[in-house]
């Protein structure tokens, strides 16, 4: 088995770099002050075309709240539906936010990513997709779910829920102590399951360890998530996106150089992954290497100008290396291509605050 993974978060690198070390963290689950009034405001007054006003992955979780991990499931099973792709970039509309929403209250009730997309299947006809669109009807008593349709509640199949079932039902914004994480030996669970190790790589066996994986990253449980997906890679061969994913591990656990390097190998799996390339150059910042983490960042935004997240990346590297006027240029960027993004406030701040500069 590879090396482990470290929880402790006294080994947590403290921000993407130190020119920014006030933004949000990877897998942090923070937001800016603009991003829970986005739930208060009514909608975005403009649609503006391109990008502006559309969430990457990465604002979609700082905005919810949630573990990138629970974001990327569930774009996975459909239950959130980009509104544009470009490559490995994924962009949101503000809908989706408010899908995503109703999904984070069910996972705080202390539901695991695959209870809710199991207990969701069976609300409505149209699987868990469809049930997702209605979120905000659902209700918890529990772990069961029940949903609202014409004042009544209506359980799994469709079943009337009586009156008496209904006792203490509660919004599903309420919110609940989450129960304890079990760790998980994936080695252990391979083993004992000898049709699964037969059918290594059945896609749905994958799919299932994919889940796992997202679910115990989303629990915290990151050295068990990093070997569900180290099983993934032995039973299917390395891919960009789950090496990727396991990057994205090896960094929330503070393993930089691991990180770093499982991001290189997602570049060399494929070139055009831009979150990988992205990431890579935030990892080399945060190492001290900075030339070669504004080349990285540099070689995405020449293939991808109005990638927000890599503007905001880009702006926090040449602040660390003293290219301040560079610095602002990439945050006007950034704010024009996301304004509603939830590290805009910070980057309006770090504009406001900055001094003027002679050219």
């Amino acid at each position: 088995m590879s090396t482990k993974v470290t929880d402790d978060p006294s080994q947590q690198s403290h921000g993407r770099h130190a020119g920014l070390d006030a933004a949000p963290r990877r897998g942090q689950r923070s937001a800016s002050p603009r991003s829970t009034l986005l739930f208060e405001d009514a909608h975005p007054e403009d649609d503006h075309p391109g990008v502006s006003r559309l969430y990457t992955v990465a604002m979609m979780a700082d905005v919810l709240r949630a573990p990138r991990a629970a974001v990327r499931h569930w774009l996975r099973g459909g239950l959130l539906e980009p509104a544009r792709r470009s490559g490995s970039i994924e962009w949101f509309e503000f809908p989706q936010l408010v899908v995503g929403r109703q999904l984070v209250r069910l996972l705080e009730a202390g539901l695991s990513l695959r209870d809710i997309d199991t207990k969701l299947a069976g609300l409505s006809p149209g699987g868990a997709v469809e049930a997702a669109r209605m979120a905000e009807r659902i209700v918890t008593d529990g772990r069961r779910l029940s949903i609202l349709h014409n004042d009544r509640l209506m359980g799994a199949g469709g079943q009337l829920q009586l009156g008496f079932y209904t006792h203490g039902l509660t919004p599903a914004d309420a919110k609940t102590e989450q129960p304890g994480v079990a760790t998980v030996s994936i080695t252990a669970l391979l083993s004992e399951d000898e049709t699964l190790a037969d059918d290594s790589r059945d896609p749905a066996s994958v799919t299932d360890l994919l889940d796992l994986a997202a679910d115990l990253e989303a629990a915290g449980a990151l050295s068990e998530a990093a070997e569900a997906l180290r099983a993934v890679l032995q039973a299917q061969g390395p891919t960009a996106q789950v090496v990727f994913m396991l990057a994205e591990l090896l960094y929330r656990a503070g393993d930089l150089t691991a990180a770093r390097e499982r991001y290189y190998a997602a570049v060399e799996l494929d070139a055009d992954h831009l979150e990988a390339r992205s990431s890579l150059g935030c990892v080399l910042a945060e190492l001290g290497e900075h030339e070669l983490a504004l080349a990285a960042l540099d070689g995405v935004l020449r293939q991808q100008p109005d990638y927000a997240d890599a503007h905001w990346h880009m702006a926090g590297v040449l602040h660390d290396v003293g290219q301040k006027l560079d610095s602002q240029r990439h945050l006007r960027t950034f704010l024009a291509l996301a304004p509603e993004s939830p590290w805009a406030t910070m980057a309006r701040e770090r504009l406001g605050a900055a001094e003027p500069i002679v050219t």
